[in-house]
């Protein structure tokens, strides 16, 4: 509100100093008070284009995020009011050029070029502003953008949702800022034991492009000490478990703390209960949180395997194996980690692979309501999912998730849903009704009030 607040109030300022500008040339004022009132304007102008909103703010990005939706919307404002004082002008321009001379017609078109110039710097100071520094837009809203803004009527629909898009993103983020500093002191996060985030199957903890998105970094200022797994992108679970292992216990090593709480993604879920079970970890584990975990497998798996071709399917993994061993893999083995995620092989493993005495265990699970709620490809899975196994999240089933002590469904409010994806923030999406962020600071401090 602060935004379209301030938006506003410039840009009656601005098309108020036009427009008087405007009468006063029509009219044919005294040189003096076209003078004054010519300097206004500049003024104005600078003003609005240079000066920043009254922070504080969260960060720079978010600074200039909120100007640049200011000037979008103080744009869309003045350019109205000025059009109509335009076409005023060249109405009377057209209905007096008889008696006009020929240096009082070219002051009115040079006012007009004015506006239209002004306008002009505004609208892109605001555009490049939002362009360089949202991350709700995404590349989708850009290349959008883009495209509409060379159809009229369209372009200025697709401005509106531009604005609404920014603005949103720069309100939500200020409000997240001022929560976690007025809760900063509490330290909800700061559980027992520290956070050991372990990502799902083919994926790596890379270190500046973050599998877990915005979390761990909210986990921390909530006062939450975060380590990652840092297992192979792809491998048999048993595999995949024993690294995990020994990923605990060289973090115990470097703490001095007697256990951790694992929250794990997808087949990071199989992979940390391989951990407890199989690898010696049950004492180095106070709690698991699995999130859209397969626990019971996935029947279009299965399927897929059944149907492809061997050559086909060698294929692919040569091809995956080849790539990720590039990027820091020791030993990728690609067939081996989908064979795991198989209905029939999470049966097995989970009748060899009982929960441990003392360890907490429980698990959260969401589901899109349709197709293109998932980024590509979960958009593509959805479907064949839904087919084999039932109300999904664009790859894991709702029933396969359920395990532990305590289940808790994400139930997406309206028509959006919760991918795959979504449930880890891996695109960094503001979702309407679910707070990620917030939801793994609830997660996090209910394993505090817990004692872990």
């Amino acid at each position: 509100m602060r935004l379209l607040k301030r938006a506003v109030q410039a840009a009656i300022l601005v098309a108020a100093s036009n427009f008087l500008l405007g009468i006063f040339t029509l009219i044919g004022a005294p040189y003096v008070v076209s003078c004054v009132w010519s300097a206004v304007v500049p003024i104005a102008f600078l003003w609005v284009n240079l000066w920043p909103l009254f922070g504080p703010w969260p960060s720079e990005r978010i600074r200039q995020l909120s100007y640049g939706s200011e000037l979008l919307t103080l744009f869309c404002i003045s350019a109205a009011i000025d059009l109509l004082l335009v076409v005023a002008m060249m109405v009377s321009i057209f209905r007096n050029h008889h008696s006009l001379e020929l240096t009082e017609v070219f002051v009115y078109l040079l006012w007009i070029l004015n506006v239209v110039a002004a306008e002009a710097i505004v609208f892109w100071n605001g555009m490049i502003r939002v362009y360089l520094t949202s991350v709700q837009l995404g590349l989708k809203h850009r290349v959008l953008a883009a495209l509409c803004g060379w159809v009229p009527v369209l372009n200025i629909w697709y401005l509106r949702k531009i604005i609404r898009i920014t603005a949103d993103e720069a309100e939500f983020e200020t409000e997240k800022w001022e929560l976690d500093t007025a809760r900063a002191e509490s330290e909800i996060c700061k559980t027992k034991y520290p956070i050991l985030l372990v990502h799902g199957v083919f994926f790596r903890d890379f270190r500046y492009v973050n599998y877990w998105g915005r979390i761990p970094k909210e986990l921390q200022r909530n006062g939450a000490t975060v380590y990652y797994g840092q297992q192979q992108s792809a491998a048999a679970v048993g595999d995949s478990g024993r690294e995990l292992a020994d990923r605990i216990r060289q973090i115990l090593a470097e703490t001095g703390c007697e256990k951790v709480n694992i929250i794990a993604h997808s087949k990071g879920g199989l992979d940390s209960r391989a951990a407890i079970a199989h690898a010696g970890c049950a004492p180095c584990v106070a709690s698991l949180t699995t999130i859209n975990t397969p626990h019971r497998g996935c029947i279009f798996a299965e399927y897929l395997l059944e149907k492809i071709p061997a050559a086909a399917r060698q294929k692919i993994a040569d091809t995956y194996n080849a790539a990720l061993k590039r990027l820091g893999d020791e030993a990728p083995d690609f067939l081996a980690a989908v064979t795991d995620l198989t209905a029939s092989a999470c049966e097995a493993r989970n009748a060899a692979t009982p929960d441990a005495p003392g360890v907490f265990y429980q698990s959260v699970m969401s589901y899109c309501r349709k197709a293109q709620h998932g980024k590509f490809p979960l958009n593509m899975t959805y479907p064949i999912v839904k087919h084999f196994d039932g109300l999904n999240d664009g790859l894991v089933a709702v029933d396969s998730a359920k395990w532990g002590d305590q289940f808790t469904l994400l139930e997406p409010r309206g028509h959006r849903g919760i991918s795959h994806g979504d449930v880890v923030d891996l695109n960094r999406e503001n979702i309407p009704g679910f707070d990620v962020r917030e939801f793994y600071v609830s997660l996090v401090a209910d394993l505090k009030n817990r004692g872990f």
